[in-house]
């Protein structure tokens, strides 16, 4: 008779689950009936937010983050100037300790934003502040009025990071080069079947093996596991069952008998190791985002860059899971052969495919009066 533990064990990796919990595999949360689930009163002293704001900021907020850490805070100075900051209490010191992943992040919030404010007809103009990565204030953003722009903010509620049912059909020339548009040709595509694929599912997985071998990054990880529903409805954000993948008995087992410290027994981490291995060999290839610099307002741009294409990707039915580790562990094999040898500095290692259904959101998000100030 199978013991509890082996039975969850079985259950947890019956799908693939855990690789890849770096920037990207971060999600937003509704209640099951589609409806905001019950919040607690805000955390931060804040004036009344105006429907326009309230709406700008949501949609913001559903960039991704690492660990779905949400690393922005909002000062308001006047109706129509914010100071978009780094939050340093939700910084990843252990998988991120220079702040390039927040920094990322923070440049997806921004092209969020600035997408969502166009709807309502408010351009934002946005001007760098920060000129080293451990700066709190990071941009000034000035609101203009000018003509609503025609775009679909359901997009933004559905991009996701997809982990399984990933395609091996190589992406279509045209789907490629419309992927690439939106980031300006800082991409190289790598196709599935290819050496350069081979070496970077080899690649990717021994990296987290590396990761995984680590207790400062495992336990920096488990930090943010939110397993059952009082943990979800009392922090908003972290890395929750759903956003797992995991669903029916699996989702019960471990919402209901498990704690965050069983993740960091030996057992779980190598079981870890092997979903990876599993998620590396699936997809239609690699794409590399890349930018020349690690300058603030780089790594901003390219953050930005990187939501343009996830939300494109999604757009096309393509599958998006950031398996960046490899850019995280010292000692993780070289990605030199890869680039194009003229100083492209890669962001983001992405396994890329073309899903049959883009499947549901998971959205849990912090609502705006949590991290907005005045």
């Amino acid at each position: 008779m199978k013991t509890r533990r082996k039975f969850l064990t079985e259950l947890l990796f019956a799908g693939v689950i855990l690789g890849g919990c770096s920037l990207g595999s971060s999600y937003s949360f509704l209640g099951r009936n589609g409806s905001p689930a019950p919040v607690q009163q805000g955390q931060i002293e804040c004036q009344p937010l105006d429907m326009a704001s309230q709406t700008i900021l949501h949609h913001a907020s559903l960039a991704p983050s690492g660990h779905n850490c949400q690393p922005w805070r909002v000062r308001l100075c006047q109706h129509h100037k914010w100071i978009i900051e780094a939050d340093p209490t939700r910084r990843l010191p252990y998988v991120d300790s220079n702040n390039r992943e927040l920094l990322l992040s923070l440049g997806a919030f921004l092209e969020n934003l600035s997408i969502a404010a166009a709807t309502l007809g408010l351009h934002a103009e946005i001007e760098i502040l920060g000129s080293d990565s451990m700066d709190r204030e990071i941009a000034r953003v000035f609101f203009e009025e000018g003509p609503a722009a025609d775009y679909n903010l359901q997009l933004l509620e559905r991009r996701r990071t997809v982990r399984k049912g990933l395609s091996p059909r190589v992406i279509s020339p045209s789907d490629l080069a419309r992927l690439t548009a939106t980031t300006e040709g800082q991409t190289i595509y790598v196709a599935r079947g290819s050496k350069q694929s081979t070496y970077l599912e080899d690649s990717v997985v021994e990296a987290f093996r590396l990761q995984a071998r680590r207790d400062d990054a495992q336990e920096e990880f488990v930090r943010w596991l939110r397993l059952n529903k009082n943990e979800i409805m009392r922090h908003r954000d972290g890395i929750t069952t759903q956003s797992m993948g995991l669903g029916g008995i699996a989702e019960w087992y471990v919402s209901t008998f498990m704690s965050p410290a069983d993740f960091l027994s030996d057992k779980m981490r190598q079981k870890g190791v092997d979903a990876t291995a599993a998620q590396a060999r699936e997809g239609g290839g690699w794409l590399l985002l890349t930018n020349r610099s690690q300058a603030v307002a780089d790594l901003l741009t390219c953050g930005r860059r990187f939501q343009r294409l996830a939300l494109a990707a999604c757009e096309l039915g393509i599958a998006i899971h950031p398996m960046s580790q490899i850019l995280e562990e010292e000692g993780a094999p070289s990605l030199d052969g890869i680039l194009r040898g003229d100083s492209s500095i890669p962001q983001f290692v992405l396994r890329v495919g073309y899903i049959d259904r883009y499947p549901t959101s998971v959205r849990l998000r912090r609502p705006a009066d949590w991290f907005v100030y005045s």
